[in-house]
């Protein structure tokens, strides 16, 4: 990826694996980024700058603590910081620093990469079923310091707010390739939530 960018390579790469190897993560991990960089590939000649869409699929969750709010933002701002030592662009580290503050659930996104960008993060919701329960697994692993009935009703509000968007994924490929299977998904851990 630096090659494509034309510029040296930071010493970046270890920090990044050390922070998605942090002991409290169960789901934010390195197979988070194996997963989405699959995904990743199935949309990559689509983006309009695919190289930052790379770049900021490395960061977007390199910050990720579950009792903070500001995680993207930390992310976003370690991204762009590391790309101006690298001496990219400020106009493409601005656009780096926008894509991964998109990754916030509640944040729209407006342009093509963007778009993939989320499309990517939320491709698990789209996953098959047993992949998908173990996603669901995994952030409660992630969140076992919340207790049972707090954490069930916040989470059947977040996936209800998945469901309830006219489509869950942006891009006409992931919504063919994964919509149906998401909106399954989400259903059954709806109704398992209320359990």
């Amino acid at each position: 990826m630096w090659a494509r960018f034309g510029v040296t390579e930071p010493s970046v790469f270890d920090q990044l694996l050390a922070r998605y190897s942090e002991s409290h993560r169960k789901y934010h991990t390195a197979r988070h980024l194996d997963e989405c960089f699959a995904k990743f590939e199935e949309l990559r000649s689509d983006a309009t700058h695919p190289d930052e869409v790379e770049f900021a699929l490395w960061f977007h969750d390199a910050i990720y603590e579950t009792k903070r709010h500001d995680n993207e933002e930390k992310s976003a701002d370690w991204a762009r910081a590391t790309g101006a030592a690298a001496n990219l662009p400020v106009a493409v580290t601005d656009r780096i620093h926008q894509l991964i503050l998109t990754t916030r659930h509640d944040a729209v996104p407006r342009d093509t990469d963007e778009k993939i960008l989320v499309d990517v993060d939320l491709s698990i919701l789209g996953e098959k079923a047993d992949r998908f329960d173990e996603y669901e697994d995994q952030i409660r692993d992630e969140y076992s310091w919340v207790p049972g009935v707090v954490f069930r009703a916040k989470r059947r509000k977040i996936l209800r707010g998945f469901l309830d968007r006219a489509s869950i994924f942006n891009t006409r490929k992931f919504v063919e390739a994964y919509e149906a299977q998401a909106r399954a998904n989400l259903e059954r851990s709806i109704k398992r939530l209320r359990g």
